[in-house]
């Protein structure tokens, strides 16, 4: 049968209540008071940003230029125009080191940062290897036959050969340029800077024939068609030949490289046969 314990009065059970929740007032002030907090934190970094954009370290004071001859200082700062006194942090270089591209002279260029307040421009000029005859003016031209500047006084001293051929026709500036004749002018060039010594010796090219180079030595009235390619060997294999040819053939129209080795010469005098002579040269001269 149950026997029934008589309860311990020691142990009785706690009385747990459930908190008091915080009024709706305090709960409002506290959101309040947060909400201030944030916002004087964010006016603080708000000010402190300003500040350090607005400072003398972050601002473009200073502009180095590096890498020009012809260019002066003065021309290449004109045309970054607006940089000096902007933010070093926050310019878009990119977009000045465009407008630093877009002048005929500037053939590659670079911006960069330097702390305090100063950017460094390092640029590659266009190296004029030319005179090109084009529509009655004259230009410089680079390897690439294309025009730098309008040839005058002020390149007088500029020892370059004279290049007829480039135009293709007139257009609104008057610059229309063949683009195969100006590669052949531009493969020309370039070789050429391989020999100095050659180049110097050379009065005038035509590009006419977009497959066939012709040109003239300083001293020598006699054209020297080159083809398209080996420029520099048939060049100097004309030079070595030029002596003996006019043994043979006094007057000379113009000699014909083009055939490795054949060597055909043209009597100045019309309806007299082309002179041919067979030399055992190579296609490199040896």
């Amino acid at each position: 049968m149950p026997v029934a314990a008589p309860a311990d009065k020691r142990f009785r059970r706690a009385q747990v209540r459930p908190a008091a929740r915080r009024p709706a007032r305090e709960r409002w002030f506290a959101i309040v008071r947060a909400s201030v907090f944030l916002a004087i934190v964010a006016y603080a970094l708000y000010r402190a940003t300003v500040l350090a954009l607005s400072s003398e370290a972050l601002t473009v004071t200073r502009i180095t230029v590096n890498g020009n001859a012809r260019m002066s200082k003065g021309e290449v700062i004109a045309l970054l125009d607006g940089l000096r006194g902007a933010n070093l942090l926050i310019a878009d270089l990119d977009d000045w080191r465009e407008k630093l591209l877009r002048s005929p002279w500037v053939a590659e260029a670079s911006i960069h940062r330097v702390f305090p307040g100063t950017v460094n421009v390092e640029i590659a000029e266009r190296q004029p290897l030319g005179i090109g005859r084009i529509n009655g003016s004259l230009y410089l031209i680079d390897q690439r036959a294309t025009v730098i500047d309008e040839y005058g006084p002020n390149y007088a001293e500029l020892d370059l050969p004279l290049i007829d051929g480039l135009a293709s026709g007139a257009s609104h500036d008057g610059l229309l340029i063949d683009r195969s004749r100006a590669r052949l002018a531009g493969l020309l060039l370039m070789d050429l800077q391989r020999r100095p010594d050659l180049a110097k010796r050379i009065s005038q090219i035509d590009v006419a024939d977009a497959h066939d180079a012709a040109v003239l030595l300083k001293g020598d009235t006699t054209l020297v068609r080159v083809g398209d390619a080996h420029f520099v060997e048939r060049i100097q294999s004309y030079v070595d030949l030029a002596a003996a040819l006019r043994e043979r053939v006094p007057a000379i129209d113009y000699v014909d490289l083009r055939f490795d080795e054949r060597v055909y010469v043209r009597p100045l005098a019309s309806g007299t046969p082309a002179h041919s002579a067979k030399e055992g040269r190579s296609r490199n001269g040896a």
